[in-house]
């Protein structure tokens, strides 16, 4: 995968800003399978916050980009075995391509240090 023009995360003000987590694996490589995509995304998006010191933990608000709209049930289940209560806000949007073949990118707010 070639550099991107862009921090992966960046952190002002107590809240991180989370780049899209794409369902890659750590060559850049499309993950297939529905859970296993989710499951990808999620890894790369904890990657990202890692890299300004938050976890998981910390996100308020993320936006799942999905190119299957259907995959809405097994996100729900993860979010709901990821997050505890109250659950981050969400958003959940179908695009009709994601880079690199992948078919679920994951963007989050943070705010906090733990």
């Amino acid at each position: 995968m070639s550099a991107h023009p862009y921090s992966p995360a960046f952190e002002v003000g107590g809240f991180g800003f989370v780049s899209g987590a794409l369902s890659i694996d750590a060559d850049g490589v499309a993950v297939g399978g529905r859970t296993e995509a989710i499951d990808a995304a999620m890894t790369r998006l904890s990657e990202r916050l890692a890299t300004i010191g938050m976890t998981l933990s910390q996100i308020v608000k993320t936006t799942y980009f999905v190119t299957d709209v259907s995959l809405r049930d097994e996100a729900n289940k993860h979010y709901e075995a990821t997050f505890s209560e109250p659950r981050p806000a969400r958003s959940f949007v179908e695009v009709s391509a994601l880079p690199y073949g992948a078919t679920v990118e994951i963007e989050a707010i943070a705010h906090g240090r733990k």
